[in-house]
């Protein structure tokens, strides 16, 4: 049974208020994803650790439940019947190359602090057309693209120094694989199998307009 904001404010001997409470809920729902290292987010964080049961009450009469991953520390609020805003393809095939990465970072040991892979714009250029089919979108394109994915917690963009052939980089997040699952991953192998059915044999995979990604379009993300 959950206990109301009131009581868990009283817990807090005056610490934190009710409107405390309600926005951390608030921010799990919109955010998704809260990461104990992200300084705006570090107090919401703390705060839904402590009473992790009581938030988890919350929300489940909205469908969501919570998840805590004590190795990398975030708390990822996911919808049980997998229902959430619409994806572009864009967006779509964005946070299927970035998981790719992210997976073959992790089997290489690239893993930066708080279980962060950073992803260079050249690795990007080559991955984003072998694993899809198309060119990798523009920099501008790809800087919106990057800050749709923070808002679902899967990556950040951190700016270069002045190179105009490496203006940024990307790193990837942990909670990529919470919200990108398996599921998707298939998606992707499937994608590319369309792809070289479609070809005419000289390499070239052509435009990407295979089942899975025309699935993709109409599908929602776990965001």
């Amino acid at each position: 049974m959950k206990r109301s904001w009131t009581t868990l404010s009283q817990l807090t001997n005056g610490t934190c208020v009710e409107q405390d409470f309600e926005r951390a809920a608030w921010r799990l729902v919109t955010e998704q994803v809260l990461y104990a290292a992200d300084h705006r987010s570090r107090v919401a964080y703390h705060l839904v650790e402590e009473f992790l049961d009581d938030f988890a009450a919350a929300l489940a009469p909205l469908g969501i439940r919570l998840e805590r991953n004590p190795a990398h520390r975030y708390i990822i609020a996911l919808p049980r019947h997998g229902e959430g805003a619409p994806v572009r393809l864009d967006e779509t095939l964005f946070l299927l190359v970035l998981r790719q990465r992210y997976d073959e970072a992790i089997r290489q040991g690239r893993v930066e602090e708080h279980g962060e892979v950073v992803v260079e714009l050249p690795d990007l250029q080559e991955a984003w057309p072998a694993l899809t089919g198309r060119p990798m979108p523009d920099i501008g394109s790809l800087r919106m693209l990057a800050a749709t994915l923070r808002r679902w917690g899967c990556c950040r963009l951190v700016e270069g120094e002045g190179d105009a052939l490496q203006p940024f980089q990307l790193m990837v997040r942990p909670a990529i694989v919470d919200i990108v699952g398996e599921q998707w991953l298939q998606r992707l192998d499937q994608h590319s199998l369309d792809d070289e059915d479609d070809g005419d044999g000289d390499g070239d995979t052509g435009n990407a307009d295979g089942s899975a990604v025309a699935a993709a379009e109409g599908d929602d993300a776990a965001a």
